[in-house]
């Protein structure tokens, strides 16, 4: 029997497991990352920690985008993968890659040549908004090679080689840290760059790991083979469109959303927006947990609908659910029975830590919500179906968090009923999720095959 044959609960769940704790790891070393990189900056001050925070959402503003691309290249290759069509995976990772780099290279260019005025989108003081402006500088210069490494995980992932990104993301977040740091306030013959520092110290550590992902691959190292020609498959593209278009727009309105919530936030002065900014590095420790079921769900799903087993992909959705809302509810009580510990360790403004401790006691509520989400979006966009995440994204965010908080401003309530509002957003997004999951409508998406030998040009 196959490894993609889960007769079985036990089998079932072995399965997710042993897809979802490297990816969980993987973004775990991505989160600590992005809050060393808080903490990095918090040595600066709460100007520092502010620019950071503000970089970091221009950061995931791009990223969407390629975040989109890479959900399409997911189901896509999983489905080639199950099917046992290897070389349609490897046609469908090799143009999704080049697609990747191509958008890139477009969204680098008003980082690059405005990033002043996408940091003055926030609201934040002048000299604040310069300092986030240098962060988002330095931090595009190294987008095409993002894409690059974005890419080559997801089309491992999708092959069910989760080790293997986790090797290299190892390293690069050790590297990422260690140059940040150094450049950030000087180290030997290293000038002090400040919060430039840490946005040039982790891209060039980025680049070098990228480097060496890519020069592997190429050599042939990996399962997925490279395919090394100037050639793209006309219907990997067009799969890309269709699947990755609505993930694309979902990735867009929830950073666009997010945007708007941080200027929200950032209207109550700049102790509450870095607090905000911590909580947000804090408690993405435990929300990796659910990204990791998720994916788990998207590569076991498309590889079972490509194998023509829609009930076993049906089950593996439902228990990755289960085991998501299982770990992000632990994950839940831990960070609130530590939240000021946490704090204090982030910053010493007793004022922020306020703040922070209080907007991870509200968060922690909204965990298993969140995990039901992620889980059956990630089941539903490994069968090809990102309309209705898009669905569930533009409700929970509009109508669930937008809106409640911009009321709740106007009206003139504290900064801690803006942190409430998020738990309008969860409750309402599982609750979509579920209901549409059960219906069973999306195990029927079409996902074409790639024939790599009559489409590529």
């Amino acid at each position: 029997m196959s490894d993609q044959e889960l007769p079985g609960r036990e089998s079932t769940s072995l399965r997710i497991w042993q897809l979802a704790w490297p990816t969980i790891a993987s973004y775990l070393l991505f989160t600590l990352v992005g809050f060393m990189h808080i903490k990095i900056a918090s040595g600066l001050g709460t100007q520092a920690v502010a620019a950071v925070t503000t970089g970091h959402r221009i950061f995931f503003l791009i990223q969407a985008v390629l975040m989109g691309i890479s959900v399409a290249a997911t189901a896509i290759i999983s489905r080639a993968w199950g099917a046992n069509d290897i070389r349609g995976a490897e046609m469908a990772s090799w143009t999704s890659l080049g697609v990747s780099m191509i958008i890139a290279a477009i969204l680098a260019i008003p980082v690059l040549l405005i990033p002043e005025t996408l940091a003055g989108l926030f609201g934040l003081d002048d000299a604040t908004t310069k300092e986030a402006a240098r962060f988002i500088f330095w931090f595009g210069i190294f987008n095409i090679a993002t894409a690059v490494n974005m890419m080559l995980q997801t089309a491992l992932r999708a092959t069910g080689d989760v080790i293997t990104p986790l090797y290299f993301l190892c390293v690069s977040s050790m590297l990422n840290l260690l140059f940040g740091y150094s450049l950030a306030y000087g180290w030997g013959p290293l000038p002090a760059l400040g919060v430039s520092g840490v946005a040039l110290g982790g891209g060039s550590a980025a680049l070098i790991v990228t480097l060496t992902f890519a020069t592997f691959w190429w050599k042939g190292h990996f399962g997925l083979k490279p395919i090394k020609k100037l050639a793209f498959d006309r219907a990997a593209v067009r799969q890309l469109a269709v699947i990755g278009a609505p993930s694309m727009l979902e990735q867009g309105i929830i950073q666009v959303a997010f945007l708007l919530f941080f200027s929200i936030v950032a209207q109550y002065g700049n102790m509450p927006y870095a607090a905000y900014g911590i909580g947000i590095s804090i408690v993405s420790f435990s929300i990796v947990v659910g990204f990791g079921f998720g994916i788990a769900a998207a590569t076991l799903v498309g590889q079972q609908l490509g194998a023509g087993r829609p009930d076993q992909a049906i089950a593996a959705g439902w228990r990755a659910l289960r085991m998501g809302v299982g770990a992000m509810s632990l994950f839940s009580l831990i960070l609130a029975w530590f939240a000021r510990d946490l704090a204090q360790f982030m910053i010493d403004d007793p004022d922020v830590i306020d703040y922070t401790a209080a907007f991870i006691y509200i968060i922690a509520l909204a965990q298993p919500f969140m995990a039901v989400e992620m889980a059956l979006a990630g089941a539903l966009r490994g069968a090809g179906d990102t309309r209705f995440p898009l669905l569930t994204t533009f409700c929970g965010l509009f109508l669930g968090r937008l809106l409640p908080a911009w009321l709740f401003y106007k009206l003139g309530l504290s900064v801690y009923w803006i942190f409430v509002v998020m738990l309008f957003d969860y409750i309402l997004k599982a609750t979509m999720m579920i209901l549409y999951y059960k219906s069973h409508k999306w195990v029927n998406v079409n996902v074409a095959a790639t024939q790599v030998n009559s489409t590529i040009t």
